[in-house]
Protein backbone atom coordinates (compact mmCIF):
# COMPACT_ATOMS: atom_id res chain seq x y z
CA UNK A 1 0.00 0.00 0.00
CA UNK A 2 2.80 2.43 0.87
CA UNK A 3 4.57 1.69 -2.40
CA UNK A 4 1.32 2.25 -4.32
CA UNK A 5 0.73 5.58 -2.62
CA UNK A 6 4.31 6.69 -3.25
CA UNK A 7 4.02 5.72 -6.92
CA UNK A 8 0.71 7.58 -7.26
CA UNK A 9 2.14 10.73 -5.66
CA UNK A 10 5.24 10.63 -7.87
CA UNK A 11 3.08 10.23 -10.99
CA UNK A 12 0.95 13.17 -9.82
CA UNK A 13 4.06 15.35 -9.53
CA UNK A 14 5.16 14.33 -13.02
CA UNK A 15 1.75 15.03 -14.56
CA UNK A 16 1.55 18.39 -12.79
CA UNK A 17 4.94 19.34 -14.20
CA UNK A 18 3.98 18.37 -17.76
CA UNK A 19 0.64 20.18 -17.56
CA UNK A 20 2.23 23.41 -16.34
CA UNK A 21 4.87 23.25 -19.07
CA UNK A 22 2.19 22.72 -21.67
CA UNK A 23 0.10 25.58 -20.31
CA UNK A 24 2.96 28.04 -20.43
CA UNK A 25 3.80 26.92 -23.95
CA UNK A 26 7.49 27.51 -23.39
CA UNK A 27 9.04 24.15 -24.18
CA UNK A 28 12.57 25.49 -23.93
CA UNK A 29 11.91 27.13 -20.56
CA UNK A 30 10.24 23.99 -19.27
CA UNK A 31 13.21 21.83 -20.23
CA UNK A 32 15.65 24.33 -18.73
CA UNK A 33 13.73 24.44 -15.44
CA UNK A 34 13.76 20.68 -15.19
CA UNK A 35 17.46 20.41 -16.06
CA UNK A 36 18.45 23.02 -13.47
CA UNK A 37 16.32 21.40 -10.76
CA UNK A 38 17.66 17.95 -11.70
CA UNK A 39 21.26 19.18 -11.58
CA UNK A 40 20.73 20.65 -8.11
CA UNK A 41 19.24 17.44 -6.81
CA UNK A 42 21.83 15.18 -8.45
CA UNK A 43 24.50 17.21 -6.69
CA UNK A 44 22.53 16.87 -3.45
CA UNK A 45 22.11 13.11 -3.98
CA UNK A 46 25.85 12.55 -4.39
CA UNK A 47 27.23 15.03 -1.88
CA UNK A 48 24.47 15.91 0.62
CA UNK A 49 25.59 13.22 3.08
CA UNK A 50 29.00 14.86 3.51
CA UNK A 51 27.47 18.34 3.74
CA UNK A 52 24.78 17.33 6.25
CA UNK A 53 27.12 15.39 8.50
CA UNK A 54 29.61 18.26 8.51
CA UNK A 55 26.84 20.79 9.16
CA UNK A 56 25.83 19.00 12.35
CA UNK A 57 29.37 18.23 13.51
CA UNK A 58 28.87 14.45 13.37
CA UNK A 59 31.76 12.32 14.63
CA UNK A 60 32.17 8.75 13.38
CA UNK A 61 32.41 5.87 15.83
CA UNK A 62 33.74 2.40 15.13
CA UNK A 63 34.16 -1.06 16.62
CA UNK A 64 37.06 0.09 18.81
CA UNK A 65 35.18 3.00 20.41
CA UNK A 66 33.13 0.93 22.85
CA UNK A 67 30.06 2.63 21.37
CA UNK A 68 26.63 1.43 22.41
CA UNK A 69 25.21 2.93 19.21
CA UNK A 70 27.70 1.14 16.97
CA UNK A 71 27.03 -2.20 18.68
CA UNK A 72 23.26 -1.87 18.18
CA UNK A 73 23.56 -0.83 14.52
CA UNK A 74 26.03 -3.64 13.84
CA UNK A 75 23.65 -6.24 15.27
CA UNK A 76 20.67 -4.87 13.34
CA UNK A 77 22.48 -4.83 10.00
CA UNK A 78 23.66 -8.40 10.59
CA UNK A 79 20.07 -9.52 11.26
CA UNK A 80 18.76 -7.61 8.23
CA UNK A 81 21.52 -8.83 5.90
CA UNK A 82 22.49 -5.26 5.02
CA UNK A 83 25.89 -3.64 4.44
CA UNK A 84 27.25 -1.96 7.55
CA UNK A 85 26.74 1.82 7.30
CA UNK A 86 28.94 4.48 8.83
CA UNK A 87 27.78 5.27 12.36
CA UNK A 88 28.06 8.81 13.71
CA UNK A 89 27.18 10.74 16.85
CA UNK A 90 26.03 14.37 16.73
CA UNK A 91 26.90 16.65 19.69
CA UNK A 92 23.35 17.96 20.08
CA UNK A 93 20.90 17.77 22.98
CA UNK A 94 17.85 17.49 20.72
CA UNK A 95 16.93 13.76 20.76
CA UNK A 96 16.91 12.70 17.12
CA UNK A 97 18.44 10.53 14.40
CA UNK A 98 18.64 10.34 10.63
CA UNK A 99 20.05 8.30 7.75
CA UNK A 100 21.85 9.63 4.70
CA UNK A 101 23.85 8.34 1.74
CA UNK A 102 22.98 7.57 -1.86
CA UNK A 103 22.42 3.79 -1.49
CA UNK A 104 22.81 0.94 1.04
CA UNK A 105 26.48 0.52 0.07
CA UNK A 106 27.22 4.20 0.77
CA UNK A 107 25.01 4.93 3.76
CA UNK A 108 25.43 6.55 7.15
CA UNK A 109 23.22 6.64 10.23
CA UNK A 110 23.59 9.38 12.80
CA UNK A 111 22.15 9.85 16.29
CA UNK A 112 22.36 12.81 18.61
CA UNK A 113 23.80 12.67 22.11
CA UNK A 114 20.32 13.64 23.29
CA UNK A 115 18.70 10.50 21.92
CA UNK A 116 21.39 8.29 23.44
CA UNK A 117 20.61 9.79 26.85
CA UNK A 118 16.84 9.22 26.91
CA UNK A 119 16.34 5.86 25.14
CA UNK A 120 17.08 2.39 26.44
CA UNK A 121 18.70 -0.23 24.20
CA UNK A 122 15.43 -1.67 22.84
CA UNK A 123 14.08 1.79 22.02
CA UNK A 124 17.34 2.82 20.39
CA UNK A 125 17.31 -0.39 18.34
CA UNK A 126 13.79 0.51 17.15
CA UNK A 127 14.96 3.97 16.06
CA UNK A 128 18.03 2.62 14.29
CA UNK A 129 15.88 -0.04 12.64
CA UNK A 130 13.70 2.80 11.31
CA UNK A 131 16.75 4.54 9.85
CA UNK A 132 18.07 1.32 8.32
CA UNK A 133 14.63 0.79 6.74
CA UNK A 134 15.02 4.19 5.06
CA UNK A 135 18.36 3.00 3.71
CA UNK A 136 16.98 -0.37 2.60
CA UNK A 137 13.98 1.25 0.88
CA UNK A 138 16.23 3.80 -0.87
CA UNK A 139 14.07 6.60 0.47
CA UNK A 140 16.83 9.12 -0.13
CA UNK A 141 16.51 8.44 -3.86
CA UNK A 142 12.72 8.76 -3.68
CA UNK A 143 13.03 12.05 -1.82
CA UNK A 144 15.55 13.35 -4.35
CA UNK A 145 13.26 12.58 -7.29
CA UNK A 146 10.31 14.22 -5.53
CA UNK A 147 12.47 17.25 -4.78
CA UNK A 148 13.55 17.41 -8.45
CA UNK A 149 9.99 17.72 -9.72
CA UNK A 150 8.84 19.99 -6.89
CA UNK A 151 11.81 22.28 -7.56
CA UNK A 152 11.17 22.27 -11.31
CA UNK A 153 7.50 23.16 -10.77
CA UNK A 154 8.52 26.02 -8.48
CA UNK A 155 10.87 27.28 -11.21
CA UNK A 156 8.06 27.16 -13.76
CA UNK A 157 6.05 29.31 -11.37
CA UNK A 158 8.89 31.82 -11.35
CA UNK A 159 9.06 31.73 -15.14
CA UNK A 160 5.35 32.56 -15.26
CA UNK A 161 5.90 35.41 -12.84
CA UNK A 162 8.48 36.99 -15.13
CA UNK A 163 6.44 36.58 -18.28
CA UNK A 164 7.72 33.36 -19.84
CA UNK A 165 5.09 31.72 -22.03
CA UNK A 166 2.69 32.68 -24.76
CA UNK A 167 1.01 36.08 -24.76
CA UNK A 168 -2.44 34.52 -24.64
CA UNK A 169 -1.61 32.58 -21.48
CA UNK A 170 -0.15 35.65 -19.77
CA UNK A 171 -3.42 37.53 -20.39
CA UNK A 172 -5.30 35.02 -18.24
CA UNK A 173 -4.82 36.37 -14.67
CA UNK A 174 -6.52 33.43 -12.95
CA UNK A 175 -4.50 30.85 -14.84
CA UNK A 176 -1.24 32.65 -14.19
CA UNK A 177 -2.10 33.01 -10.49
CA UNK A 178 -2.64 29.27 -10.27
CA UNK A 179 0.70 28.65 -11.99
CA UNK A 180 2.63 31.13 -9.84
CA UNK A 181 1.15 30.23 -6.45
CA UNK A 182 -1.10 27.18 -6.60
CA UNK A 183 1.18 24.84 -8.54
CA UNK A 184 4.33 25.29 -6.38
CA UNK A 185 2.20 24.97 -3.24
CA UNK A 186 0.58 21.82 -4.59
CA UNK A 187 3.97 20.37 -5.49
CA UNK A 188 5.24 21.10 -1.98
CA UNK A 189 2.19 19.39 -0.45
CA UNK A 190 2.69 16.33 -2.66
CA UNK A 191 6.36 16.19 -1.68
CA UNK A 192 5.30 16.35 1.98
CA UNK A 193 2.84 13.51 1.36
CA UNK A 194 5.64 11.39 -0.18
CA UNK A 195 7.74 12.03 2.94
CA UNK A 196 4.90 11.09 5.28
CA UNK A 197 4.17 7.87 3.43
CA UNK A 198 7.84 6.91 3.59
CA UNK A 199 7.91 7.61 7.35
CA UNK A 200 5.05 5.16 7.94
CA UNK A 201 6.84 2.59 5.75
CA UNK A 202 10.10 3.09 7.67
CA UNK A 203 8.27 2.65 10.99
CA UNK A 204 6.89 -0.68 9.79
CA UNK A 205 10.20 -1.73 8.23
CA UNK A 206 12.15 -0.65 11.29
CA UNK A 207 9.87 -2.71 13.50
CA UNK A 208 10.56 -5.73 11.32
CA UNK A 209 14.32 -5.18 11.49
CA UNK A 210 14.42 -4.64 15.26
CA UNK A 211 11.57 -7.05 16.03
CA UNK A 212 10.19 -4.61 18.63
CA UNK A 213 7.35 -2.38 17.33
CA UNK A 214 6.33 -1.44 20.87
CA UNK A 215 9.88 -0.32 21.66
CA UNK A 216 9.82 1.96 18.60
CA UNK A 217 6.40 3.26 19.66
CA UNK A 218 7.79 4.05 23.11
CA UNK A 219 10.81 5.75 21.53
CA UNK A 220 8.64 7.93 19.28
CA UNK A 221 6.54 9.05 22.25
CA UNK A 222 9.71 10.03 24.13
CA UNK A 223 11.17 11.79 21.10
CA UNK A 224 7.96 13.73 20.50
CA UNK A 225 8.24 15.19 23.99
CA UNK A 226 12.01 15.53 23.85
CA UNK A 227 12.31 17.52 20.62
CA UNK A 228 9.88 20.09 22.03
CA UNK A 229 11.70 20.32 25.35
CA UNK A 230 15.13 20.62 23.70
CA UNK A 231 14.72 22.21 20.24
CA UNK A 232 17.43 21.94 17.63
CA UNK A 233 19.55 25.08 17.92
CA UNK A 234 21.74 25.08 14.80
CA UNK A 235 19.74 23.23 12.21
CA UNK A 236 18.14 24.16 8.91
CA UNK A 237 14.36 23.61 8.59
CA UNK A 238 15.01 22.37 5.04
CA UNK A 239 16.57 19.27 6.64
CA UNK A 240 13.52 18.43 8.77
CA UNK A 241 12.41 15.57 6.52
CA UNK A 242 15.66 13.69 7.23
CA UNK A 243 15.11 13.28 10.96
CA UNK A 244 12.98 10.58 12.57
CA UNK A 245 11.10 13.34 14.40
CA UNK A 246 10.68 16.89 13.11
CA UNK A 247 13.12 18.91 15.26
CA UNK A 248 11.56 22.28 14.36
CA UNK A 249 8.33 23.65 15.80
CA UNK A 250 6.25 26.76 15.46
CA UNK A 251 4.97 28.81 12.54
CA UNK A 252 4.67 27.11 9.18
CA UNK A 253 6.88 24.20 10.27
CA UNK A 254 4.00 22.71 12.25
CA UNK A 255 1.44 23.46 9.53
CA UNK A 256 3.57 22.03 6.72
CA UNK A 257 5.28 19.22 8.60
CA UNK A 258 7.09 16.56 6.60
CA UNK A 259 6.24 14.00 9.29
CA UNK A 260 2.94 12.35 10.18
CA UNK A 261 1.58 13.02 13.70
CA UNK A 262 3.54 11.16 16.34
CA UNK A 263 0.30 9.93 17.94
CA UNK A 264 -0.76 8.27 14.68
CA UNK A 265 2.63 6.65 14.23
CA UNK A 266 2.46 5.25 17.77
CA UNK A 267 -1.09 4.00 17.17
CA UNK A 268 -0.08 2.15 14.01
CA UNK A 269 2.89 0.54 15.71
CA UNK A 270 0.69 -0.71 18.54
CA UNK A 271 -1.70 -2.20 15.99
CA UNK A 272 1.25 -3.84 14.26
CA UNK A 273 2.43 -5.30 17.56
CA UNK A 274 -1.06 -6.68 18.18
CA UNK A 275 -1.15 -8.33 14.75
CA UNK A 276 2.29 -9.86 15.33
CA UNK A 277 1.21 -11.30 18.67
CA UNK A 278 -1.99 -12.71 17.16
CA UNK A 279 -0.10 -14.37 14.32
CA UNK A 280 2.44 -15.72 16.78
Amino acid sequence: MNRTRTFFLMVTLTVLFVLIGGYLGGTQGTVMAFLVAAAMNVFSYWFSDKMILKRYGAAEVGPDDNSRLYTIVSELTRKAGMPMPRVLVIPEGNPNAFATGRNPEHAAVAATEGILQILDDDELAGVMGHELAHVKNRDILTGTIAATFAGAIAMLGQFARFGVGSQGRRNNPLGMMLIMIGAPLGAMLIRMAVSRVREYAADAGGSEISGEPLALASALAKLHRGVQAVPLTRGNPAHSHMFIMNPFFGGLQKLFSTHPPAEERVRRLKLLAGKNSDSG
